[in-house]
């Protein structure tokens, strides 16, 4: 691998599905590291044994697959890792570069108290930090990382800009508790630098970490990575993105129909600009990503957008693929799979089903006269055009079309002549004849769905919706 290889990651803890929030790190790790060649890695940290589930890590492998956000290589589990980070403190302890503290939890807490009380800052200093090893008792002790006490901590952000902390607002941190199991703090830093990432994407709450992270680098002599910290996603309130604002899991997202590719092209625009575009395809995300457009404000969270540009995406997207994805969110949500016919009918159809869909669901309720058993029951407001008048001019159009050439100019032709002749403008039939044709009122052109159909099939919708007792 050569030196300048961009390295990025995406380290989620499984205690529960892939947010929204994460999914948006994700995606831009996966934007910046594929735009310039480079490698994408999946890290659990699921060293939380307690919170930890193979349930949540396999709810974030799916959310990741339904976004298309692939990585390369094996998954990582923290965990697994846990002696490789204890050999790291060990050998900060041998170089001096950390210590054994031997202060119970108690005295730590009586210390603290102590500085409460008389005003003074409550950062613990621990007296073990200086001692003589031959004073050292055999009782358990942590280990200590040996934090400079003057002199500051700067942390060039590529979003954040220059974050400058006073080293002595920074304690002595526990790198490996006493019962010898490492510490997040550490266990992070060490993946980190073992998987190569030279850059650290992640959201702007883990800003203060990076100053106590770094420490561990410098300890190490092991170089820096690149810091970006992107601001958290808000509601459309301006308030921190809760479930009530629609911060479910990215696979309940599926559940609702929106197509991966509008998903990824909006979460790409919180918090992300390229100039004024806001509609554009992966390749050009990946072709344009880059740190210096991440802003430093919280993005709002907006669903009627995320809809807006998920119309955008099914209007232009290959026929085939998202006849696929279609059937991907019916798997998703438990829906049967569609029979052989509807998958035909589908993708015969699917140029004149994807305009102006916004989701998934838009586009069943376009293709519902595929999709329904034949012939469609009308619904409501279809049945309403089924009147005595409607059905009438249905008995008296079909013989038209017996012998009418099946296509769409000659189709046309026909019904605008019967209209004429019926003293009346196609626009009057277009009603009716969706009802008897689709049973609903949400359809493509009634010329599409001909067409669609077929002559035979066309034919007996019109004639039994002629037949059907009138409400």
């Amino acid at each position: 691998m050569s030196e300048t290889q961009v390295v990025t990651r995406f380290a989620p803890s499984p205690t529960g599905y892939l947010h929204i929030g994460g999914a948006r790190t994700a995606l831009f790790n996966w934007l910046y590291a594929r735009g310039r060649g480079g490698r994408f890695l999946l890290r659990i940290e699921d060293t939380d044994r307690a919170r930890s589930t193979p349930e949540a890590t396999q709810a974030i492998l799916r959310g990741l697959d339904w976004l298309g956000l692939d990585h390369d290589g094996e998954v990582i589990s923290q965990f697994d890792r846990a002696p490789r980070h204890a050999e790291v403190a060990h050998e900060l302890l041998a170089s001096g570069k950390a210590y054994k503290c031997f202060a119970t939890q108690d005295e730590i807490e009586a210390a603290r108290e102590a500085a409460r009380a008389e005003g003074r800052s409550t950062l613990y200093q621990s007296p073990w930090r200086d001692a003589d090893p031959a004073t050292h008792p055999d009782a358990p002790f942590v280990i200590r990382l040996r934090t400079p006490q003057d002199g500051e901590t700067v942390i060039e952000d590529r979003v954040q800009g220059r974050v400058v902390i006073r080293n002595d607002q920074l304690d002595d941190m526990v790198l490996l508790r006493s019962d010898g199991t490492p510490v997040y703090m550490l266990a992070v830093v060490v993946d980190d630098f073992d998987m190569g990432v030279t850059h650290v994407i992640r959201g702007d709450d883990h800003l203060n970490n990076a100053a106590r992270q770094m420490g561990i680098y410098t300890a190490m002599g092991w170089p820096l990575p690149v810091y970006a910290h992107i601001p958290l996603i808000h509601g459309p309130d301006g308030k921190k993105l809760s479930k009530r604002h629609g911060a479910l899991g990215a696979d309940e997202y599926q559940k609702m129909g929106y197509p991966a590719a509008g998903m990824r092209n909006y979460l790409a625009r919180l918090g992300w600009s390229h100039g004024d575009d806001e509609f554009f395809t992966d390749a050009q995300a990946q072709e344009w990503f880059d740190l210096d457009g991440i802003g430093k404000s919280p993005a709002r969270f907006d669903l009627k957008k995320l809809e807006n540009l998920c119309g955008q995406h099914i209007a232009v997207a290959d026929d085939a693929a998202l006849l696929q994805e279609f059937r991907d969110y019916l798997a998703a949500t438990g829906a049967p799979d569609l029979t052989e016919a509807q998958q035909d009918g589908m993708a015969r159809a699917m140029y004149c089903l994807k305009e102006r869909a916004k989701t998934f669901p838009e586009l069943a309720e376009k293709a519902h006269f595929i999709l329904a058993e034949s012939p469609p029951e009308p619904d409501g407001k279809a049945a309403a055009q089924l009147d005595t008048v409607s059905r009438g001019i249905l008995a008296a159009l079909t013989p038209h079309l017996q012998d009418a050439s099946w296509e769409r100019e000659n189709l046309e032709a026909v019904l605008n002549r019967f209209a004429e002749d019926q003293g009346t403008k196609f626009g009057k039939l277009a009603g009716p004849l969706r009802a008897a044709l689709a049973g609903r009122m949400v359809t493509p052109s009634v010329f599409d769905m001909m067409l669609v159909l077929g002559r035979e099939q066309s034919l007996a919708r019109l004639t039994r919706a002629a037949a059907a007792n009138g409400g």
